[in-house]
C-alpha cells in the first residue's frame, strides 16, 4: 500500500535503505508506522523490498504460538538473504523481542540487534550502529513508561484515508491466558490533549476514518486522571473537522457507563459499530479466565447497547478450548452465539502461554477438541453473517472506497459491468479494517478515499456487492 509520511520532510542525503516488515495488532502496525517515520526523518530510505536493501526491520508479534510462529519464519526469511548476501543486516523489534528478550538471540544468533517494545524510540541509533559495524551492544530494551510514547510524525502504511489511532498502552486487567502486560507493561493513558492533537495532525494529513485501539479501551483515563474518561475523548473527537467516521474498538465490557452510551449513540462521525472482546459466557470459565465480568451483566450491557444505538453493528471474539471447558460450558457459548446474534465474530483456538496463569491450570483440552470446537462455532456464526447479509439486500449503505479490485477479478452481482463502469473494494459502517468483510462496489468516476452511497444488490460469503447510486 502507499505510505503517507505526517510532518517528516525528505532529508538531503540518503544514509541507507531498509525495507520493513510489520506484524501483528493495529497497536503494533503504529509502533512500526512511528519507527519507519524516525527512520525517514533521520536519512533512511525506505525501499519495497528486502532483496539488496541495506538493513530490514521486522516488527513481531509475540501474542500467541501461531503469531510467534509467523515472526520466527519471517526472521529466519530476512536472515537467509543476510547468509546469501542480498542484504546486510537484520534488526528484530516489537513483541517477540521484548517477550523472549536474549533467548531470541541464542535461538537466532545472527540477528543483528534486538529492539525491544519500549526502545522503538532508538531504532535510529540501532540502524547507524549496525551500518557501523558497532556489534558489541546488540539489544535495546528499555522499561515501560509512565506515559505512553508519542505516535506523532509516523509514515503511515494503511490507505491515506484511515488510519489507526492509539490512546493508550498497555492493560492492567491480567486475563490468566494473556502474556499482553509482561510485554507492553501496564496500562498507561495518553493524554487526551496528546491525542486530539495526532487526531488532528491525521486528519490533515487526509484520514476520514479513525479506528481508536488500545489494550483497553473503556480503561482509558483511569490511571491518569482518577476515572475513566473515554466518553469524554470520544466527543471531542467528534468535533473535529474534516473527519467523516469513528470506529471504536477493543471496548472491554466494563467502565461503560451511561455517559458513555450516551456518547456513542448521540455523536456524529462514531459509527455504530462497536468491538467487545467477550472471550466466553459461561460464568465458572469468565472466573477462570479472571475476566471480572458475568454473563447476567454481559447480557444487560449488550442489551442496553442495542436499545440506545440504532442499526448498532456488534464484533466480538471468543476463546473455545480454555483448560477445564466442559461439552456443557461450550454448548452454553453455543447457544449465547445464537441467542445474541453478533453480525461480527472471530474464535480462537486456546493458545497455551508457558508465562502465564492459564498454562498451570488443570484439563488442558487436546488440540482436536479445540479444532472441532472451533469449527462448530464458527459455523454457528456463519449462519448469522450470513443471514445480516442478507438482510442488507436493497438497503443502501454508505460505503468507504478502499481500492480498486485487483487484476481481472470483477464481482458485480452476476452481471457483466457496461458503459465503463469500474470495480473497487470498500467497507460500509459495518466493516473495520482487516478484520472484517468488504462491499465490491460498481461505479463511475469512483476513488480510493471517497465514501460513495450504494445499494446493495447481493452478497458473496462474508462480502456485500453495492453498485454506487450517489
Amino acid at each position: 500500500m502507499a505510505t503517507s509520511v505526517v510532518q517528516i520532510t525528505k532529508p538531503a542525503a540518503t544514509k541507507g535503505t531498509y525495507a520493513f516488515v510489520s506484524l501483528g495488532c493495529p497497536k503494533n502496525l503504529v509502533d512500526s508506522e512511528r519507527m519507519l517515520g524516525l527512520l525517514q526523518l533521520d536519512g533512511y530510505r525506505l525501499v519495497a523490498e528486502p532483496e539488496g536493501a541495506d538493513f530490514v526491520v521486522v516488527n513481531t508479534c509475540g501474542f500467541i504460538e501461531q503469531a510467534r510462529a509467523e515472526s520466527y519464519a519471517t526472521i529466519h526469511e530476512m536472515l537467509e538473504l543476510k547468509r546469501q548476501g542480498r542484504t546486510k543486516g537484520v534488526i528484530v523489534s516489537g513483541c517477540l523481542a521484548e517477550r523472549e528478550k536474549e533467548a531470541l538471540l541464542e535461538t537466532c544468533p545472527e540477528i543483528d540487534h534486538l529492539v525491544g517494545v519500549f526502545g522503538r524510540e532508538h531504532v535510529t541509533r540501532v540502524a547507524d550502529r549496525l551500518l557501523g559495524g558497532l556489534v558489541e551492544q546488540r539489544t535495546v530494551f528499555q522499561p515501560a513508561p509512565s506515559r505512553p510514547l508519542p505516535d506523532t510524525g509516523r509514515m503511515r502504511i494503511t490507505p491515506r484515508h484511515f488510519a489507526f489511532l492509539k490512546i493508550s498502552e498497555g492493560c492492567d486487567r491480567l486475563c490468566t491466558f494473556c502474556a499482553i502486560p509482561k510485554m507492553r507493561g501496564k496500562h498507561a493513558t495518553k493524554p487526551m490533549e496528546e491525542v486530539l492533537a495526532e487526531a488532528r495532525e491525521l486528519v490533515a494529513d487526509g484520514v476520514r476514518e479513525l479506528n481508536i485501539v488500545a489494550q483497553d479501551t473503556t480503561y482509558y483515563g483511569l490511571d491518569l486522571y482518577g476515572r475513566p474518561r473515554l466518553a469524554e475523548l470520544l466527543a471531542e473527537l467528534d468535533q473535529i473537522e474534516g473527519l467523516d467516521w469513528i470506529r471504536v474498538m477493543y471496548l472491554y465490557p466494563m467502565y461503560f457507563s451511561d455517559e458513555l452510551i450516551e456518547t456513542l449513540a448521540r455523536a456524529e462521525r462514531i459509527v455504530p459499530y462497536l468491538d467487545l472482546p467477550l472471550q466466553h459466557i459461561n460464568d465458572t470459565l469468565l472466573k477462570r479466565m479472571q475476566r471480572r465480568v458475568t454473563r447476567a451483566a454481559t447480557e444487560e450491557l449488550l442489551a442496553k447497547l442495542r436499545s440506545a444505538i440504532p442499526n448498532l453493528v456488534l464484533r466480538t471474539t471468543f476463546i473455545v478450548g480454555f483448560p477445564g471447558e466442559t461439552d456443557e460450558q461450550f454448548e452454553e457459548l453455543v447457544e449465547f452465539v445464537g441467542q445474541q446474534r453478533f453480525e461480527r465474530l472471530g474464535v480462537f483456538s486456546y493458545s497455551f502461554e508457558p508465562d502465564t496463569p492459564a498454562a498451570k491450570l488443570p484439563g488442558h483440552c487436546s488440540e482436536e477438541v479445540k479444532e472441532s470446537r472451533r469449527e462448530r462455532l464458527m459455523a454457528a456464526q456463519q449462519e448469522v453473517a450470513f443471514a445480516w447479509n442478507e438482510a442488507q439486500l436493497g438497503r443502501r449503505l454508505d460505503v468507504l472506497i478502499d481500492r480498486p479490485v485487483p487484476g481481472e477479478q470483477r464481482v458485480r452481482g452476476g452481471k457483466e459491468a457496461r458503459g465503463g463502469l469500474e470495480a473497487w473494494i470498500g467497507r460500509s459502517y459495518a466493516d473495520a479494517p482487516d478484520v472484517d468483510g468488504v462491499v465490491y462496489v460498481t461505479g463511475k468516476k469512483l476513488r480510493t478515499g471517497q465514501i460513495v452511497s450504494c445499494e446493495i444488490v447481493a452478497s458473496k460469503d462474508y462480502d456485500l456487492v453495492g453498485v454506487a447510486v450517489g
